[in-house]
């Protein structure tokens, strides 16, 4: 008994590639004057006069943390426990000052953790709280720290 076999073809059938590369034309053409460009409509401020409020500079309070422990505080050593003495008249002056605590990568992190509790009982020791704290990460010392 012999098995009939259906043999391929070797053409490949190309009868409806006009009509679907002429539905592509038409099809671009139409969309094409929907995607028109516009541009950004904005107005530019006028120019003003000398009447520009200045913005002072606001200093930060640095908190670094060497390894060992050591506390450096605006470059000068301080023992923990004198930290909020440090901090009181400068939160007076502005209770959003920004307090940041960067920590050497060879510092135990404990040092960080007892230099934030610190700043967190604030509020207990000299009737202060300090609201900003920041703590970069070594990709943004990297980066932004000259």
């Amino acid at each position: 008994m012999k098995i009939k076999r259906d043999t391929i073809s070797e053409e490949i059938p190309t009868s409806s590639m006009a009509d679907i590369a002429f539905l592509l034309i038409i099809y671009f053409m139409v969309t094409t004057t929907f995607a028109a460009t516009r541009g950004l409509d904005f107005s530019l401020p006028k120019e003003e006069q000398d009447n520009t409020p200045l913005v002072d500079k606001e200093e930060s309070v640095l908190i670094e943390i060497q390894p060992g422990g050591t506390l450096i505080v605006d470059g000068q050593p301080k023992p923990l426990n004198t930290i909020l003495d440090y901090l009181k008249p400068k939160l007076e002056r502005n209770p959003r000052k920004p307090v940041i605590i960067r920590p050497n990568q060879e510092a135990e992190y404990g040092y960080m953790v007892a230099v934030f509790d610190e700043l967190r009982q604030a509020k207990e020791k000299i009737g202060i709280e300090v609201k900003n704290v920041s703590i970069p990460t070594q990709r943004e010392i990297e980066m932004f720290w000259y």
